[in-house]
């Protein structure tokens, strides 16, 4: 179905010409299980596949299953659309879709709305049969309009129940239609993301489902008197659309990872899942373990027969790893270890953001445990990574570790389609026969490395050993063999961190402040960056990808600014707070390791309150921190 003359004249009746505009912010909260994060999701698709630019976050409560009508409770999805290339969440919303008046108070917490906002408020509480319900709706609406917000209220269910005998199976396509009309997104598309979300079901679902959208777009089209057009971008290049998630497990097929050992946890889990629907196609195993420590010693097995394997994980899980983590470090094993991080400690905030395990990931193996730690930045990074990590862990015979976060995880943008490359792929397993005269461990006196001796090749037996060894891997407490051997295994790092480039400088190259970044924040300190210099602010910024070993230059690039500071999502103490001293303050996590490495007094910023950074913020965090009065 395409828009008819009737409907053209319809809008043509009741609206004005759709307002041109650069971007929007799009919130559709409800309650969980009303399907809130696929119509996003969907709309989201439907934008990028129009030449939007897109970037999606999903608003996930920590329950599974929060009471109903409960502000706690919230769950949804943000979604920003615009004429250029999207890369945060941006600032408060524009418009707001809510099927109850009750889940946008936990949004309001968090301030994501603002005088002008336009909310889209579903109407059946007005006359529900319990009298408490209506006097809260009441409140609630009366509430909302003093804040300053353009209350519209919709009637959802009413509508809906005219096709489907439930309507919370099928609001949220008729939220879909709506939201495609007010944005003048094209019906055609519409319908084909339906028929993709529901390929796996009958007919008649996706028929039902098809129509509550044309529904919820002419109901639209006839009752709201607003429009908006964020035209496409301005891009030759063919993009594909994907999360975080998504683009960690395309990248293992990328790489030639043939194996993922795993154990379900959130926000990791839907990379394993789409590995598990994919991988086995072409000739991978996916093997989901009875625990955490269990996956890991399956990866590690595997990695040692000769396919080098991942393991997706989260905080948590990377704390049961840590034995095995030693072993693979100590055998020089290649292994790939994804940890898309959450709030902690402990089960801390499992469904929200954190950038809290750098210093796990760094430290949390007893001994000398020197590893590379690559943090992903963008959705895009969560694909190539996958496809370096895989490379570098053979190269250098050791773990290597991505970071990613919740934040894109299930983020959503689009991105240029990569092109494949035969580089990517892993190499055939070499089963020539071992030169004799080469031991196990042959470490190169100036870089450490190694030749990989594989299970099966003729000559190759040894035996392997978490036990400090000798270049033979015989089992060896001399202590100048374990020196020599620690030094070995720490000389490649070296040696790979010679083969970095310095960070690039986002802006001038000195001026009054540098902001350090790392991991999903570069989009907000870049878009908040951007604005101060517009300002006339002499702030500029880099954002590290590679957290071990640091890139270099570090210290130089820092010299040129008067002050330095790391914006992070994770803990540190207020400095205001007057029970901290400078001697007993807690500083962020890269802020604390830039102090140790480079000697320069490394001030920060960071919070735990499990939403990503905002460009808003990190402008009011460059002012504060130079002392700009707004």
């Amino acid at each position: 179905m395409s828009d008819s003359i009737e409907t053209k004249e319809m809008r043509a009746k009741n609206t004005p010409k759709a307002m041109k505009i650069d971007e929007h912010i799009v919130e559709i909260v409800s309650d969980s299980g009303e399907g809130a994060q696929k119509c996003g999701q969907s709309f989201a698709a439907i934008s990028a596949k129009m030449g939007n630019g897109v970037w999606t976050v999903e608003i996930i409560p920590a329950e599974i299953q929060p009471p109903v009508r409960s502000r706690a409770g919230a769950s949804g999805i943000r979604i920003r659309i615009g004429s250029k290339k999207i890369t945060n969440s941006g600032n408060e919303a524009d418009l707001v879709v809510a099927l109850n008046e009750q889940v946008p108070y936990g949004r309001i917490d968090q301030k994501a709305y603002s005088e002008g906002t336009t909310m889209l408020l579903e109407n059946k509480w007005a006359t529900d049969a319990s009298e408490d319900i209506r006097n809260k709706y009441a409140e609630a609406l009366a509430d909302f309009k003093s804040r300053g917000y353009n209350v519209v209220e919709i009637p959802m269910e009413v509508e809906c129940l005219k096709i489907v005998k439930n309507a919370r199976r099928g609001k949220n396509m008729w939220v879909l239609g709506m939201l495609c009309d007010i944005y003048n997104r094209s019906i055609e598309k519409g319908e084909a993301q339906i028929r993709n979300i529901f390929r796996k079901k009958s007919d008649a679902v996706i028929n039902s489902n098809i129509e509550l959208f044309h529904a919820g777009y002419k109901w639209a089209q006839e009752n709201l008197d607003f429009q908006y057009d964020v035209p496409a971008m301005e891009s030759d290049e063919e993009y594909v659309v994907m999360s975080g998630n998504e683009a960690l497990a395309l990248g293992v097929l990328a790489s030639g990872m043939e194996v993922c050992s795993m154990y379900p946890i959130t926000p990791a889990t839907s990379a394993s899942h789409l590995l598990a629907d994919v991988l086995t196609r072409s000739g991978g195993l996916v093997h989901q373990a009875e625990d955490e420590i269990a996956a890991i010693g399956f990866a590690v097995g595997a990695s040692y027969a000769g396919k080098t394997a991942v393991t997706i994980t989260s905080g948590p899980g990377m704390a049961l790893k840590t034995e095995f983590l030693g072993l693979a470090t100590m055998a020089e094993i290649p292994l790939v270890v994804i940890d898309v991080q959450r709030g902690g400690p402990s089960t801390g905030l499992p469904t929200k953001v954190e950038q809290s395990d750098l210093l796990a990931v760094l430290y949390g193996q007893p001994g000398a445990s020197p590893k590379i730690v690559l943090a992903a930045s963008t959705i895009e990074e969560c694909f190539h990574f996958v496809i370096l990590a895989r490379k570098l862990a053979e190269s250098f015979r050791t773990p290597v570790y991505i970071l990613s976060d919740a934040n894109l995880a299930t983020g959503q943008t689009p991105f240029p389609r990569p092109k494949i490359k035969k580089d990517w792929f892993a190499p055939p397993i070499d089963q020539s026969p071992w030169k004799a005269d080469v031991k196990p461990y042959q470490w190169d006196s100036e870089t450490g490395l190694s030749k990989r001796p594989i299970p099966g090749q003729p000559g190759g037996q040894h035996t392997v050993t978490g036990l400090a060894h000798d270049r033979n891997s015989s089992v060896s407490y001399v202590p100048d063999e374990n020196q020599e051997a620690s030094e070995m295994r720490s000389r490649k790092f070296a040696a790979f961190q010679k083969t970095l480039n310095p960070p690039t400088v986002n802006g001038v190259k000195q001026g009054d402040l540098l902001i350090v970044g790392w991991g999903s924040t570069l989009g907000a300190i870049n878009e908040a960056v951007e604005m101060a210099q517009k300002e006339g602010i002499k702030v500029s910024s880099i954002h590290l990808r590679f957290m071990s070993p640091f890139q270099p230059g570090l210290k130089e690039i820092f010299q040129n600014f008067k002050n330095v500071m790391t914006v992070e999502i994770n803990y540190s103490d207020n400095k205001d707070n007057p029970q901290f001293t400078e001697s007993s303050r807690r500083f962020s996590q890269l802020s604390w390791l830039l102090r140790a490495r480079t000697l320069v007094d490394v001030d920060c910023y960071s919070n735990v309150e499990g939403q990503p950074l905002t460009p808003g913020r990190v402008l009011g965090v460059i002012k504060n921190k130079l002392d700009i009065k707004n």
